[in-house]
């Protein structure tokens, strides 16, 4: 093959290495950095790009991807590459060892959810931004904890992601970094701490117990207490109302036995006339049915007449007088 066939096929092929060089092709939520004799010069956004293949060149920077193996191992690949992602990475940072204020060593796992927004800040304002990330948390995380004793520590996981995500978004603003949130994966403490709590949990929930139990039944005595007040207290009502309503009866039987002894003596007063006297008659009745209780009982052995005995004798034949006068009206009728 001599010079003239050659050089043509030589200007064919190296027009084709640079015009494949000068279209860039970026995917979706990714893009480039270009620089131009060294200087930054344009960013490349997502779709088909054209650059000067001599004088634009894509400006590389370190990277990092967490792996996990189907094992459950996790290890950590690091690159270079010249595309930014512009979606919202997690770092999941090996565990580390903090110090509480109670002087309490205990590890702390922590994952961080960071977005890149200016990718010309995130390669010329930091050397390693994944690195610098993972530093910055971990001084950030001792310093938070290192403000807490370790029983707010694990009780106060919310304020210890609000206050790592402020700090860190206000430091990584330079570095075109926005941190949306930071989220404590896993605290632990010692294994004898750990026992000691555990021992504490159970001597409190056995106190809580103890003190539910004796709350009941003071709750049960009290009831108890107030039910046979309430008891007494009705029992007493019933009798007092069973009393009145006895009184009540009796005052009535003995309204009913007057107002008929009343019409009986009316009755008496009408029949015998002008000439009867109404008070005798009823005396010796009541005298007669003394008498026969007085001589009715069975240790009774001696009968007596009261001093106006000779009275209710008397009384007796105006009775008897009554009688037979009245009979008498009757023949004649």
């Amino acid at each position: 093959m001599d010079f003239g066939t050659f050089f043509p096929i030589a200007v064919i092929l190296v027009t084709l290495i640079l015009v494949s060089r000068g279209i860039r092709v970026v995917q979706q939520a990714q893009t480039i950095v270009i620089e131009r004799l060294g200087r930054y010069h344009r960013t490349l956004h997502s779709g088909i790009n054209l650059i000067l293949p001599i004088l634009d060149k894509p400006r590389a920077i370190d990277w990092r991807f967490t792996q996990v193996t189907p094992a459950g191992e996790m290890f950590v690949r690091r690159y270079k590459t010249d595309k930014i992602d512009l979606r919202e990475a997690v770092y999941d940072f090996p565990r580390q060892s903090v110090i509480t204020k109670d002087n309490v060593q205990t590890e702390i796992n922590a994952l961080i959810y960071y977005q890149v927004t200016d990718p010309v800040r995130a390669v010329y304002e930091i050397a390693n931004l994944p690195d610098a990330i993972e530093k910055l948390t971990q001084t950030t995380l001792r310093n938070v904890i290192g403000e807490m004793d370790l029983d707010q520590t694990l009780g106060s996981r919310d304020v210890i992601n609000s206050k790592l995500r402020a700090i860190l978004d206000e430091a990584t603003n330079k570095w075109g970094v926005k941190v949306n949130r930071v989220e404590l994966q896993d605290i632990s403490p010692p294994r004898d701490i750990k026992d000691a709590m555990e021992k504490q949990m159970r001597a409190e929930r056995d106190r809580r117990a103890t003190i539910l139990t004796a709350e009941a039944d003071k709750q049960s005595k009290i009831l108890e207490a107030e039910g046979t007040k309430q008891a007494a207290i009705n029992k007493a009502e019933g009798d007092k109302q069973a009393r009145i309503l006895g009184a009540e009866a009796e005052a009535s039987a003995r309204l009913t036995v007057a107002e008929a002894e009343a019409e009986a003596i009316t009755r008496i007063s009408k029949a015998i006339g002008s000439d009867g006297d109404p008070a005798k008659y009823l005396i010796a009745v009541r005298y007669i049915e003394a008498l026969k209780g007085m001589v009715t009982g069975e240790n009774n052995k001696v009968v007596y007449l009261p001093y106006e005995a000779t009275g209710v004798l008397s009384s007796l034949g105006g009775i008897k007088e009554l009688l037979t006068g009245t009979a008498a009206q009757d023949k004649g009728k």
